[in-house]
């Protein structure tokens, strides 16, 4: 089965991180890539939530607005995708991601068309 996993954050919570704190997450991040790669899952991490514009469109009409589309405590702060065998196996993946300490590791399978549905 195909997952997407959103990683969320509190940014509050890392600005207080100390710099060894930092330096220790950011090697741990180096290793789950490196799982990540050799598991051949792709993912990127995002700028923070302040460099985020949200566009709404409602009666043809278009709202740009700056910052994310959701005022809360943790952001979307990246993603990487899985293709595993079940939930169960994404859930385990998703325990090593060092972002859940700071935040949540979000699990969504990728949509399946029904058949003869094609969108």
């Amino acid at each position: 089965m195909r997952f997407m996993c959103l990683i969320n954050y509190n940014e509050a919570e890392m600005a207080k991180a100390t710099p060894e704190e930092m330096k220790q997450f950011g090697a741990e991040w180096d290793a789950f890539n490196q799982a990540l790669a050799k598991a051949g899952s792709p993912g990127e991490r995002l700028e923070p939530s302040r460099a985020a514009t949200t566009v709404r469109v409602k009666n043809g009409k278009a709202d740009v607005l700056d910052g994310p589309y959701a005022d809360t405590k943790e952001q979307f702060a990246g993603y990487f995708m899985l293709d595993v065998p079940d939930l169960d196996a994404a859930i385990e993946f998703a325990k090593t991601c060092p972002g859940a300490r700071y935040g949540s590791i979000e699990i969504r399978p990728f949509w399946q068309a029904p058949a003869g549905q094609s969108w």
